[in-house]
């Protein structure tokens, strides 16, 4: 055989040989790659489940079901998503200096309300606006440290600001920042809070790379009476709003409840056109006044790309504020974990009792049996000492949060609870953490109590408030919550047969559930400024409506109800 036929050959065979092997080694390559992926891939998403798993404690009694479903990436995914709380929050400060800011997630439900991009937009911009010109910055020297000596022509209008001051109880205080930093973002100002020494120790700071607390050696205007207010400097400049030089550098802008009818104007826009001028404003307020702002034209469209669902506003920038303090923090988590972590619902009772005297205790502690008997809420006593219970039924139990200054609620209540049984053969377990008796808004652990008090309420399935309280309003806000409200206890005293003494009729309905989540604008103006008349402002605002609690008062709806 000559080498050209033996060449001839031996090519073919190559080729008989690689057209029998190409697809055999094919199939074992991809067969190959893809289980390599998929080794990979479940390698980092068990990786990172379990991270996310160490960060802390319980969310509602979810985390066995979590680890079942270690090896998803879209489980990995929805931590994240949790954790920066579906994106208002951003991921660039120390954790160890705000604990709960990254374990929230772990004890609160996912909420299934979602923040508009238009605000986290926002958000992102307010956040670089407070780095840019908050404390210790050029603009802040330059015009906060000077105070009164500072004439308005010095600024470049680059930089203003917002001062809230606090006033009242924590729920007022609370509900009033979160309606400063509305404003805040809407007029491009920076929200600077001005705390008394029984606040420090609540929250973290929310801000990145910056404080939003006003620095102890600001010339503060120590007597907030001596500034001009805006209603006078409306007065002055009604003709010719143009008039500069009639503006001066700080304004005070009071806000609360006794500032209603004709005297307030805050609403109106020319009152924001003239406000747009002065550098520095000085709030105090103990109203929620956001409805108000969705009455101004200038920042209507603003708002409804913001919130397109309106009753959300508390709720979204309630908990970008908001963050518990290290302190605050670990007895929220002790509590939680040792009173409500185990139970199968949570149920929170927000008592709030402006008058000792009237109603009586037991009127009011019999209202709120009646609401949560007939809510379903919780179980019926067995007045025959028999279990109605099927031996098949799973037993379960619930926790009862009650929260209020007198103890004899939550003594009351986990006494009948546990001198009988339940018709469903429920366990129901009360819990009350603390019963200061008075308030005392200026103690530093009073507020602490609070805070923690408001948080653990927010963490509930269900709650049942007090009508007119600011602490509940935080509380259901924050939570995401539509509570039921109790009706006020009016009407003529009755005996009541059981105590001997005589009480007032509990309404019928006792309670009523609450159709959206916003706290209500308790005092809204009256004052409508285009018509120049008394107008309910309901009539002529479709997502306005009146408050459940507060007939006069004023709640943000959405406009598809």
């Amino acid at each position: 055989m000559d080498r050209a036929e033996w060449s001839f050959k031996s090519f073919r065979t190559f080729l008989i040989l690689t057209f029998i092997t190409f697809p055999i080694l094919v199939t074992f390559t991809v067969r190959h790659q893809n289980s390599i992926f998929d080794l990979i891939q479940g390698f980092n998403a068990k990786n990172a489940t379990t991270d996310a798993l160490k960060q802390g404690g319980p969310k509602n009694n979810s985390v066995e079901d979590g680890k079942k479903n270690a090896l998803s990436l879209s489980t990995t995914t929805n931590i994240a998503n949790d954790k920066l709380l579906d994106g208002l929050l951003v991921s660039s400060f120390d954790e160890a200096s705000c604990s709960s800011r990254y374990q929230s997630y772990l004890y609160r439900r996912a909420s299934l309300h979602k923040p508009s991009k238009h605000l986290i937009s926002k958000l992102r911009n307010y956040e670089h606006v407070h780095r840019s010109c908050g404390p210790s910055t050029k603009s802040y020297n330059k015009i906060m440290r000077k105070g009164a000596n500072f004439s308005i022509n010095e600024t470049s209008r680059e930089c203003k600001y917002l001062v809230w001051t606090s006033a009242n109880g924590l729920g007022n205080r609370m509900i009033t920042l979160v309606a400063a930093f509305l404003y805040a973002i809407l007029t491009d100002r920076v929200l600077l809070v001005r705390y008394g020494a029984d606040m420090i120790g609540l929250f973290c700071e929310p801000f990145p790379d910056s404080s939003w607390l006003l620095p102890k050696n600001s010339p503060c205007w120590e007597d907030l009476k001596h500034l001009e207010t805006h209603e006078s400097l409306l007065m002055k400049n009604k003709v010719n709003n143009s008039q500069d030089e009639l503006l001066p550098p700080f304004l005070a802008l009071n806000l609360t409840h006794i500032h209603v009818g004709h005297t307030n104007l805050f609403h109106c826009d020319r009152s924001q056109d003239l406000l747009q001028k002065i550098p520095v404003l000085i709030l105090w307020s103990n109203q929620y006044f956001v409805p108000s702002l969705f009455m101004i034209s200038l920042f209507r469209q603003d708002l409804s790309k913001m919130f397109p669902d309106k009753d959300t506003v508390f709720h979204h920038l309630g908990r970008y504020l908001f963050h518990p303090s290290n302190e605050a923090w670990k007895l929220i988590q002790k509590s939680y974990e040792a009173h409500l972590a185990k139970e199968n619902e949570r149920i929170g009772l927000q008592i709030r009792v402006f008058n000792i005297h009237h109603p009586p205790h037991q009127t009011i502690f019999n209202e709120i049996i009646a609401c949560t008997l007939q809510n379903k809420l919780l179980p019926e006593l067995d007045m025959l000492n028999s279990s109605a219970t099927s031996p098949l039924k799973k037993q379960t139990s619930k926790a009862v949060l009650v929260v209020s200054l007198y103890s004899e609620y939550g003594e009351k209540l986990r006494t009948m609870y546990q001198a009988n049984t339940t018709v469903t053969g429920d366990l129901i377990r009360v819990y009350q953490p603390s019963h200061e008796e008075h308030q005392n808004s200026n103690d530093d652990m009073h507020n602490i109590k609070a805070w923690t008090e408001i948080y653990l309420l927010s963490l509930c399935n269900a709650l049942v408030t007090s009508p007119r309280s600011t602490f509940g309003y935080v509380a259901h806000s924050l939570g995401g919550l539509k509570p039921w409200i109790l009706q006020g206890v009016y009407g003529k005293a009755i005996p009541d047969p059981l105590q001997g003494v005589y009480g007032k009729a509990i309404p019928d309905p006792p309670c009523q559930r609450a159709k959206y989540m916003e706290p209500c604008f308790q005092y809204p103006p009256e004052y409508d400024c285009r018509a120049n008349k008394t107008i309910d402002f309901p009539s002529i605002f479709n997502h306005i409506k009146h408050c459940d609690d507060v007939s006069s008062g004023l709640r943000l709806v959405n406009d598809y109800h």
